[in-house]
């Protein structure tokens, strides 16, 4: 199975790429990951959030596959716990789900097409994060749940 981390923009923050970079390390070891970023939209001044969300609808439909499942982290949608998300990745391994796309989008959300297109859609808190930090919070949380699957020490419960 391929795991993919579908994002919009660029991290900025030095200290997010490294810490992104210390699991992107460690997930090396349980399954194909990847992070892939749609580049920031030049000239939004004159675009509404509509046409923002539009524009890199459309930019994200492009990498997603027919075959992929597509699963959107949006602050509305299905909070798991560690151990859920664990069982989550447990299914799809076993439904032989060859490429899971997790998509984070820009700073007004997703379109209409990419939560038509979505198979499932998660929440990593019923916060509000930035989407930079998202990025981080959730490499981690890949890591934690393949540590739980594996059995190893990483998560206490």
């Amino acid at each position: 199975m391929k795991v993919t981390l579908l994002c919009v923009g660029k991290t900025d923050e030095e200290y997010l790429q490294k810490g992104i970079e210390k699991y992107l390390k460690r997930l090396k070891h349980y399954v194909s990951f990847e992070v892939a970023i749609i580049p920031d939209l030049k000239q939004t001044k004159n675009l509404t959030e509509k046409q923002q969300r539009e524009k890199e609808g459309q930019a994200m439909l492009k990498h997603v596959q027919p075959t992929d499942m597509l699963v959107l982290m949006d602050e509305r949608g299905k909070t798991l716990r560690s151990v859920e998300f664990a069982a989550f990745f447990e299914k799809q391994m076993l439904n032989s789900v060859p490429h899971i796309v997790f998509g984070v989008g820009g700073p007004y959300g997703f379109d209409d097409a990419v939560y038509q297109r979505a198979n499932s859609i998660m929440s990593l808190s019923t916060m509000t994060f930035s989407h930079q930090m998202v990025r981080l919070f959730f490499v981690e949380q890949v890591y934690r749940a393949f540590s739980i699957i594996r059995g190893e020490p990483y998560h206490h419960e």
